[in-house]
């Protein structure tokens, strides 16, 4: 019976996660921001969704590009560090394998039983063992830049259509209105489902988003309302 006991843990999702969440907020408050503030310039409505697709492109290759890079510099790290202990293993095993066994003596194990345990560990996989418990480095946190990329990307265009059908679908003279009431639900819905999947509360993770999602669209209008372009 203990054969079939599995555990799912939320912390494997948390690389994609990230980079997802972050991809589809900006999405929805960055081009719903865009058109908001260009909406209260007074340009008329082809303009508009020139302006949100415009941000739409732009933002996903932003967001896949940035995402790439940050994510591949960890990686880099992870690399080096992995290099730096693989010719420590080779110049000095003695030496590493105390080192393994005084990081298991400080988390509670016994002198022997710690001694035990690093040779233990060491003869299966001695990289992966001081990767591990020496440097933090596990498989489902190591860093995967094009996973991230693609992740932030995708999740920024799948956001930035949100105020984008708005304009499509709202009368000329309620887009600005409508284009922020239907952020403000998108961004309530997206905080709550990023939320449930991270474990989080939902209403809590929906209300924060919101709440910081609307704050920058008033900015934006606020701008935008300074020009006219009414003709």
């Amino acid at each position: 019976m203990a054969g079939r006991h599995r555990e799912r843990h939320l912390i494997q999702r948390s690389g994609w996660l990230r980079a997802a969440v972050l991809g589809a907020n900006d999405g929805i408050v960055s081009v719903a921001g865009l058109v908001v503030g260009v909406a209260a310039s007074g340009v008329d409505q082809t303009t508009l969704l020139a302006t949100g697709i415009a941000g739409l492109v732009a933002g996903a290759m932003s967001m896949a590009a940035g995402e790439y890079v940050s994510v591949q510099s960890q990686a880099d790290t992870e690399q080096a560090d992995l290099r730096i202990e693989k010719r420590e293993l080779r110049e000095d095993p003695k030496g590493e394998l105390a080192e393994l066994t005084n990081i298991y003596i400080k988390r509670g194990l016994a002198p022997e039983l710690a001694s035990e345990v690093a040779r233990q560990l060491s003869a299966h996989d001695v990289l992966q063992a001081h990767a591990r418990d020496e440097l933090g480095i596990t498989e489902p946190l190591r860093a995967k830049p094009f996973q991230a990329a693609m992740a932030s990307a995708c999740a920024f265009a799948c956001g930035a259509l949100l105020p984008i059908v708005a304009v499509l679908l709202a009368p000329e003279a309620w887009t600005s209105r409508i284009v922020t009431a239907i952020t403000v639900l998108g961004l309530f819905g997206s905080g709550a489902l990023a939320a449930w999947i991270g474990g989080a509360p939902m209403l809590r993770g929906g209300v924060r988003v919101a709440f910081w999602g609307a704050l920058a669209m008033a900015a934006a209008s606020a701008v935008g309302s300074l020009f006219d372009a009414r003709v």
